[in-house]
């Protein structure tokens, strides 16, 4: 729909540029969202989905000649309260609630409470003002309760309360930016019910998310950014995966049959895991063999989201680990380093990532030794090999002294993976190795994978995507209440195997 604006549109873009320094973020981007509309927007990371949502809620100001309407009304470009002024409401992945405090006083960040005569606050009025916007949107819980003792969806309620409560305009765009980045499964459906009610009071809602699959379930069309670009919008009534996947990455995607590698156990064993225990993990033993990628399957709750950090030492343990048969104390990540261990967490930002760092930094960070010469740090060298890696693994755009925030995400999970294969590892702990990664850095980053196991390093992968598993590994184990409750193997391996044993009960 680039280029054709329709009457009565909820939000109008027009001509929307964005440049940075040695980057065109956006060009020319054309949207236009009909009210009570849900719209996906979708596209691989760097495709500047980020970039407009910033341009709209005001953080950054476009290039001069854009035009954005509101309920046809003009909005100010780069000045940040002009969006809300407009109507333009924004939840971000982080939802910026404050734990400690309750669902009122959050719902009450940046526009304050209604106060009396006196000046002093009717919380009487706020109390049941809280309870009716989340009654609204079907949620019925105390809003005394510390938001940090809530469960995640009902934390997204608040912040989508917060964002449809009242201001001196009311709500016509709501922007969803990866509201369930962070949600397990059992409480996806119960956000779409919430945003199918907003869609119904006539708001309308810019979806974006890394998941086509729910795009296909809640939205009714979607937008598609590749490059910086508009590319197209389409219903999505029709459509169809693998035509929503070419648009995103402007060439048909190559379907990977699972490398040779991870057929069959092809070398010694690397690691050994012995009756590991942790705040789940019930007494978990496996074995992973050089050149071998070992999946671990499993519901939140599993033991699966600690497994990998339990192994690597970052948090307590168990059991016993051993690497090339010598045993690693529990709780000492460095001589699990010296083994030749390597993790990427799940939590990226909070656990891997320093963000206001270089790449040069971020890459270089877990080895010096290479760049020391009688004590000093020769940062020619350091930079040269970490551009050769940078090179190595199609990090976008370049420049060992760039910030690592201002990689896309799939770019900076591509960034912490050098950090580690540039010390071949023998042994690399994978959690969640693409999450918030687009199709396109995903099938790049299963690629590093392969090569890792090509070149001898054992991987262990903990992922809850199915699918992932299915594509990388020659073998899932798949924990229940801390436990190894099944193992599949090649060639009986597949998604759907995969996420049948995963939901069994633990005594079935």
């Amino acid at each position: 729909m680039p280029g054709g604006l329709m009457p009565g549109s909820a939000l109008r873009v027009k001509g929307l540029s964005k440049t940075f320094p040695g980057q065109r973020a956006l060009a020319d981007v054309d949207l236009d969202i009909a009210p009570g509309e849900i719209r996906g927007l979708v596209g691989q990371n760097g495709s500047g989905k980020s970039t407009l949502i910033k341009v709209l809620a005001g953080y950054h100001a476009p290039d001069p000649g854009a035009a954005v309407e509101v309920a046809g009304m003009a909005l100010h470009l780069g000045a940040p309260g002009a969006g809300d002024a407009a109507g333009l409401r924004f939840v971000h992945q982080d939802l910026g609630l404050v734990p400690s405090l309750d669902t009122v006083d959050n719902l009450a960040l940046g526009r304050g409470y209604e106060t009396g005569p006196t000046g002093l606050v009717r919380w009487r009025r706020e109390r049941v003002a809280a309870r009716s916007a989340l009654e609204r949107l079907g949620y019925d819980f105390s809003v005394r309760r510390p938001v940090g003792e809530l469960s995640v969806s009902e934390r997204t309620a608040v912040a989508v309360a917060r964002a449809l409560s009242r201001h001196a305009t009311p709500p016509r765009v709501l922007v969803l930016d990866e509201p369930t980045a962070n949600l397990p499964d059992t409480e996806v459906d119960r956000l779409f019910s919430l945003v199918r009610s907003v869609r119904d009071s006539g708001v309308a809602v810019l979806f974006v998310s890394h998941h086509l699959d729910e795009v296909f379930v809640l939205c009714d069309t979607v937008s598609v950014l590749r490059d910086g670009r508009h590319v197209a919008t389409v219903p999505v009534f029709g459509l169809e995966e693998n035509a929503l996947v070419e648009l995103m990455i402007g060439r048909r995607l190559e379907q990977h049959d699972a490398p040779a590698s991870v057929a069959g156990a092809a070398g010694e064993v690397v690691v050994t895991v012995s009756e590991l225990t942790g705040a789940v993990l019930a007494g978990v033993s496996f074995e992973v063999r050089a050149g071998e990628v070992v999946g671990i399957a499993g519901i939140t709750g599993s033991g699966r989201e600690e497994i990998t950090s339990a192994i690597f030492g970052g948090v307590p343990r168990g059991g016993t680990v051993s690497v090339a048969g010598t045993a690693l104390p529990p709780s000492r990540p460095d001589l699990s380093m010296a083994a030749g261990i390597g993790l990427v967490p799940a939590e990226r930002h909070a656990n891997a990532a320093f963000l206001e760092h270089s790449l040069r930094e971020n890459v270089s960070i877990a080895d010096h030794g290479p760049f020391r010469r009688h004590g000093l740090l020769s940062r020619g060298r350091e930079r040269s090999d970490v551009a050769a890696w940078l090179e190595r693994l199609d990090v976008r755009p370049p420049g060992t002294e760039r910030r690592l925030d201002a990689l896309s995400g799939g770019n900076q999970q591509k960034v912490v993976l050098a950090r580690w294969l540039r010390r071949t590892p023998r042994v690399l702990l994978l959690d969640e190795p693409t999450q918030g990664v687009d199709v396109g850095a995903k099938e790049e980053i299963h690629t590093l994978v392969d090569r890792a196991a090509a070149g001898g390093a054992g991987v262990v992968v903990a992922s809850s995507d199915d699918t992932e598993l299915a594509r990388l590994c020659g073998r899932v184990i798949v924990l229940r209440g801390g436990r190894a409750a099944e193992e599949l193997h090649r060639p009986d391996l597949d998604a759907d195997r995969i996420t049948a044993l995963t939901v069994r009960k633990a005594s079935a």
